[in-house]
């Protein structure tokens, strides 16, 4: 039937050429874009998905930012303290020459001394000045601060990370399960029968005594205690006893004896009193530290664990104490290394302060006491002064070494490994985002071109669709 009011084709072929034009403008948006998903109603599920890689994406992008800030930060701190070992190194070299008095002069060991004092304005320069974008890296403004330490129990303490979370502060309980003991020989002859000749072993190194008939455990002892420095063995009285130990405590420690000529030395015994070999090692300490067990060496304990890491150099009083605890009241240099701002995705590392007046410890003395005037200068000094700076400066060295080490560790361990990670995961996540949200360029082209022809054949289908009702008029005989 002919109608003119209702042009049911023409609306059909209407509603067919908007939806043509509509997916004709889809296409040509996402072809311009280049994204599939541009708002909301392109794919809501989709959206959310996408999004949410976007700011995981934008979040792990800025995470190795951090780390590779951090990188530079400690590659600095860490080339620092490369000249401060340089120096060290300098002065021992120093020390020793000093030491060997009967080809140096006086004029000669002063000249060393002028020399000493400068490395050490040096190393303390490098702690004042060594700075990253204003952050000062070696003077301790990176180090832990503590609170509560026995000094009487705690020789040294290096704390090199902490982790607080959402505390402000963090308890250090530090209990000792076993006692660190020097190795020991005693000896019950109060004097000799006939003229001995005795080796003695220690640590240090091995060295003979020739002990005349008669000698009393005094002397004896006197004898022993000559060759302390080359062996690392001492003689006390003790009781009824004469008593060879080490100087040192822990297991690298011992104490042998073998009478190499002449009668008997006496009966070898242990502390208990019963009859022992002629060998004795010491003993490491054994403790814990919050409740986790500690890795112990004579009087040194080290943990490292992810909520602490430190070395604790007990004093000798130590070995003898039951418990020691302190607090660490925060400090130290905190990096933001995961995308989270979460307690296991940020790591703490404590920096110490490489001044001179903080290399060494108070056992052995510190870097500061080896300059002019002070208690271990070269000039004017006796052997004993000598040997206490070469040990103050083998103490520095090995801190500056161990600090070295453990950033170098950080660095390769945490650092470069969570860049390698992250960078990783960010490129899933943007390879997964992609897949999401990007245009497939070959499908909608090709939906480009059938939507293309669809809108071609729609346009000429509605012209047909509207010449219909021209075929009226000639009903009309128009």
């Amino acid at each position: 039937m002919s109608r003119i009011n209702s042009n049911v084709p023409a609306f059909i072929a209407q509603a067919n050429l908007r939806r043509a034009n509509l997916a004709l403008q889809i296409n040509l948006e996402r072809l311009a874009t280049g994204l599939r998903i541009n708002r909301g109603k392109d794919d809501p599920a989709g959206l959310i998905v996408s999004e949410n890689l976007r700011s995981e994406m934008a979040s792990i992008g800025k995470a190795i930012e951090n780390t590779q800030r951090a990188v530079n930060i400690i590659s600095t701190t860490e080339g620092a303290l490369n000249e401060v070992a340089a120096l060290l190194s300098d002065i021992q070299g120093l020390i020793l020459q000093a030491a060997n008095e009967g080809a140096m002069s006086d004029a000669e060991i002063r000249a060393n001394q002028v020399q000493i004092d400068s490395a050490i304005e040096s190393i303390t320069r490098i702690a004042n000045s060594t700075t990253f974008a204003g952050r000062r890296l070696l003077d301790g403004s990176l180090a832990y601060v503590t609170s509560g330490v026995d000094n009487t129990r705690v020789a040294s303490m290096n704390i090199t990370g902490a982790s607080f979370g959402i505390r402000n502060s963090m308890p250090v309980d530090v209990i000792v399960t076993r006692a660190a003991e020097k190795a020991q020989l005693f000896f019950t002859a109060a004097t000799l029968a006939s003229a001995t000749t005795i080796e003695i072993q220690g640590k240090d190194g091995v060295t003979s005594v020739s002990l005349p008939a008669g000698s009393s455990q005094e002397n004896i002892a006197k004898a022993i205690n000559a060759n302390s420095q080359a062996t690392g063995v001492e003689a006390v009285l003790s009781a009824s006893n004469l008593v060879l130990r080490s100087v040192a405590y822990g297991s690298d420690t011992m104490v042998r004896v073998e009478v190499l000529t002449g009668g008997s030395f006496g009966t070898y015994k242990d502390v208990a009193g019963t009859e022992a070999a002629q060998t004795d090692w010491g003993v490491d300490i054994e403790a814990t530290i919050n409740g986790a067990l500690a890795v112990g060496r004579g009087l040194t304990v080290t943990l490292n664990t992810e909520a602490l890491d430190l070395d604790l150099d007990f004093a000798e009083s130590m070995a003898l104490s039951a418990a020691t605890s302190f607090e660490v009241l925060g400090g130290g240099a905190l990096f933001q290394l995961g995308p989270q701002v979460i307690a296991n995705q940020q790591v703490n590392i404590g920096v110490q302060s490489v001044a001179a007046s903080r290399l060494g410890n108070s056992v052995v003395g510190f870097l500061s006491q080896i300059t002019t005037g002070e208690q271990y200068a070269l000039p004017n000094s006796d052997s004993a002064t000598k040997k206490q700076a070469a040990d103050v400066i083998a103490e520095a060295i090995r801190q500056v070494a161990v600090l070295r080490g453990r950033l170098g560790a950080f660095e390769r361990s945490t650092l470069e490994t969570n860049v390698n990670q992250l960078e990783i995961t960010l490129e899933n996540l943007t390879a997964s985002e992609s897949s999401i949200r990007d245009t497939d360029f070959a499908e909608e082209t090709s939906r480009l071109t059938r939507n293309q022809i669809l809108v071609n054949a729609a346009t000429s289908v509605l012209a047909l669709a509207n010449a219909q009702p021209q075929q009226v008029l000639a009903l009309l005989g128009g």
